[in-house]
């Protein structure tokens, strides 16, 4: 979420800096031209004050046209500006530098023109710091209500681009440190914004892999994310209520119904020796009364296995494993079914407890289903980050759409109703591998079979 709001934050604030820079900018080009123009009207004045009493004719000697002629010169000299005052026929009065004559055409045309009518120049076109125009400025000499010559000057623009360009570059700096400063504050808004949010979301998912305890704290963030971490702690803290009765209610109620239970069986033994020996009808009331004695215990080993807290720490999962494999071997020998293992010494980040539960439940489940004659393979291995223990058979397996049922609760396939079980040792596998951050999967062993992998990290969170 940061990196979809922070870029439309910039994107406004820059918006907005720019809005205010660039009018900025061309404002203070065109201070420093006016400030140049107002300055060569003087100057044009003060040259047409000069010329208004100068002598028409050119051959006649006169003192204030050789005035006119020194001071257009020192003009030149020392600004490097052109002028000159010029008659409507274009002869010069005086002009400096000497070879320079009014142009047939051209901006000193027009502004030569222009005066002529007793009109100032109008404003220049404004000049840019990658432009290199001249500036040309007119004013009319008057002579008893006559225009008789007009003055130009014809200027160049270096040094005032430089100061345009000065003062642009200042106002790049300003608004670089104003847009470094807002993205600063950018920064520290979304942050500020979004934390409570990250945090919501780290929570979430710690409840959402079974750290039901976890909340989230509110101290921090605008006054609605307060208020909604509030209401999440109240949601989560309801929700953890509801599960909590849920799991006491299924294991009292499981352990309240053994002691009936096993009165009623054992009323039912004493009722068996009372009627004939191999009598069918009591045979399958004994039956379904140990088998639902078995659902019960079941029951009651789910709902501890999702209400205990794992006990966490660094095991050597391969001498775990060999260890239960061993236990397992004489029920393996019995059924005629060979109990195979490859158990490296691996180590993990498991609760060794539940791991043996959940391991133990998944080797009685593969030497259920496995034929006489067969094998079940018990294999330990690393893959990065994780350590596994896979035990796959060689059974008659799962069907593709079997295979996205298998461990859930109370769920056993059509063609093994016939086989002792209550279909939830698998779910209680699950149950314990997911209170101590592990997973099961179930896949197609071929040619024939399940495999059933166990997922543990390697190592702790914190590590």
């Amino acid at each position: 979420m940061r990196t979809r709001l922070l870029p439309l934050l910039i994107v406004l604030m820059a918006a907005v800096l720019l809005a205010l820079g660039i009018p900025l900018a061309v404002s203070l080009a065109a201070a420093q031209q006016q400030k140049v123009v107002v300055d060569r009207i003087d100057d044009t004045a003060r040259f047409a004050a000069l010329a208004q009493f100068v002598t028409a004719d050119p051959t006649v000697r006169d003192e204030r046209r050789e005035t006119l002629r020194r001071e257009l010169i020192s003009y030149y000299k020392v600004y490097g500006i052109r002028a000159g005052v010029f008659y409507h026929d274009d002869v010069p009065m005086a002009h400096a530098p000497d070879d320079w004559l009014l142009p047939r055409s051209g901006e000193v045309r027009a502004a030569f023109d222009e005066a002529f009518l007793s009109r100032r120049s109008h404003d220049p076109k404004q000049v840019w710091p990658w432009e290199r125009h001249r500036l040309v400025v007119a004013s009319p000499v008057i002579r008893d209500g006559d225009v008789v010559a007009v003055v130009v000057t014809d200027s160049p623009t270096g040094q005032m681009r430089s100061r345009i360009l000065r003062g642009w570059l200042v106002i790049a700096a300003g608004e670089t440190a104003a847009m470094l400063l807002a993205v600063g504050a950018a920064l520290r808004l979304t942050g500020w914004v979004l934390k409570p949010v990250r945090v919501l979301d780290a929570t979430t998912h710690d409840i959402a892999t079974g750290r039901l305890k976890s909340r989230v704290a509110v101290a921090s963030g605008p006054p609605e994310l307060r208020r909604l971490a509030r209401s999440f702690n109240e949601m989560a803290d309801n929700v953890e209520n509801v599960l909590e009765q849920q799991r006491a209610f299924v294991a009292d109620a499981s352990h309240q119904l053994r002691n009936p239970l096993a009165a009623l069986l054992l009323r039912i033994e004493l009722l068996a020796l009372e009627l004939p020996e191999g009598n069918e009808e009591i045979a399958s009331v004994q039956a379904e009364g140990k088998r639902l004695a078995q659902v019960l215990d079941d029951l009651l080993g789910l709902a501890l296995a999702e209400h205990a807290e794992a006990d966490l720490g660094i095991t050597d999962i391969g001498a775990l494993a060999a260890e239960r494999v061993a236990a397992w071997a004489p029920t393996a020998e019995a059924k005629g079914v060979r109990l195979v293992a490859d158990c490296p010494p691996t180590t993990a980040w498991a609760d060794a407890v539940t791991l043996s539960s959940a391991l133990d439940a998944v080797i009685d489940n593969a030497l259920k289903f496995t034929p006489a004659g067969e094998r079940v393979e018990v294999g330990v291995a690393s893959h990065g980050d994780t350590s596994t223990i896979v035990v796959a058979d060689h059974g008659p397996g799962l069907t593709d759409e079997e295979l996205t049922r298998v461990g859930d609760r109370f769920w056993r396939s059509n063609r093994h109703q016939n086989v002792k079980g209550s279909g939830l040792g698998l779910s209680i596998s699950r149950a314990l591998l997911a209170s101590a951050g592990g997973s099961i999967t179930y896949d197609h062993h071929e040619p024939h079979g399940l495999k059933v992998t166990l997922t543990v990290p390697r190592s702790g969170p914190t590590a």
